[in-house]
């Protein structure tokens, strides 16, 4: 009989039959060490997006933006408390448990622990019950449009720009799409979307061929344009800037060129380009009926009386 071969009436360890080889233990290692790296590298990325107290998130310039950080930064905070938690017994497990050098036998095995897996459903549900709680009192707030705006803007997304109604002030700006040549002062040329600050504009988002998404990354708030349909929001601006729009929603070809600038600036240089817009001649609405796809029946009272459809 071979000499390696084990005594008969021996004990069999645990490690006799599932003991890692060095290689694998080596693989094992590179693996954990490169998805720490790449971690890193995501999380230092992630940095460059915002500051620590916003979640990393674009500073909100608008009362729902300041909604958004705090509801993200909740989740977060509530993540990682559990995250710790997990990560602590883990490591108790592991070093409270750990195999013995004197250790001749399996420890018991449990099939399951009823109080555990209590714990482990319960706990979860009651987490999720919270989160699911916040959010959707959220959304309800993000989505109320009850308030009266001072400022409604029916923004119409087409392939691949945008048309800005302003309906009270009965006038209008048509983007033509945007021509990135890599050049400095390709932004001039996009349409740009005027808000008075401190003033509550809604939005009335219609499309006219297919699907599109308006977002400013600045307002921490988007919905989709839906041909047929119409969709609406309101924004509470509370700073002047230069900020950056864009379609969120994949929409063909030149989807990544569909861009817009938004300038929040005051009350005074705001009603001047609304006096620069009719001076252009841009009287009026830009007709929804332009819309491939009729507006349906059930939306017809949602677009601003102003404008036709």
């Amino acid at each position: 009989m071979a000499h390696h071969c084990l005594e008969e009436g021996a004990p069999l360890r645990q490690h006799d039959v599932s003991a890692p080889r060095p290689q694998r233990r080596r693989t094992a290692q590179r693996r954990t060490t490169t998805a720490l790296g790449l971690s890193l590298v995501a999380l230092a990325l992630s940095g460059c997006a915002g500051r620590v107290q916003d979640g990393f998130l674009p500073r909100a310039v608008t009362e729902g933006g300041e909604r958004v950080t705090s509801l993200w930064n909740g989740a977060w905070i509530a993540a990682l408390v559990v995250g710790v938690i997990v990560w602590g017994l883990i490591g108790w497990c592991v070093v409270a448990y750990r195999r013995k050098k004197d250790d001749t036998t399996l420890p018991v095995q449990l099939r399951y622990n009823v109080p555990m897996e209590i714990l482990y459903t319960i706990v979860p549900v009651f987490m999720i019950a919270v989160l699911f709680y916040y959010t959707a009192r959220d959304e309800a707030a993000l989505l109320d449009t009850s308030k009266h705006p001072d400022v409604v803007v029916n923004v119409v997304g087409k392939k691949w720009s945008w048309d800005f109604n302003y309906v009270n002030e009965q006038t209008y700006e048509s983007g033509t799409q945007a021509e990135l040549t890599g050049e400095p002062g390709a932004e001039k040329n996009l349409p740009t979307l005027y808000l008075p600050v401190n003033k509550r504009t809604e939005f009335v988002l219609t499309a006219r061929d297919v699907i599109h998404s308006f977002w400013v990354p600045a307002f921490l708030q988007k919905l989709d344009m839906i041909p047929g349909r119409v969709n609406k929001f309101q924004v509470f601006p509370t700073e002047t800037g230069d900020f950056k729009g864009k379609c969120a929603e994949l929409c063909g070809a030149y989807h990544s060129q569909m861009l817009f600038n938004v300038k929040v600036v005051d009350q005074a240089t705001y009603d001047q380009h609304i006096a620069e817009l009719k001076a252009q001649g841009n009287n009026g609405q830009l007709d929804n009926s332009l819309n491939p796809s009729k507006v349906m029946d059930e939306d017809q009272n949602l677009i601003p009386s102003a404008g036709s459809n």
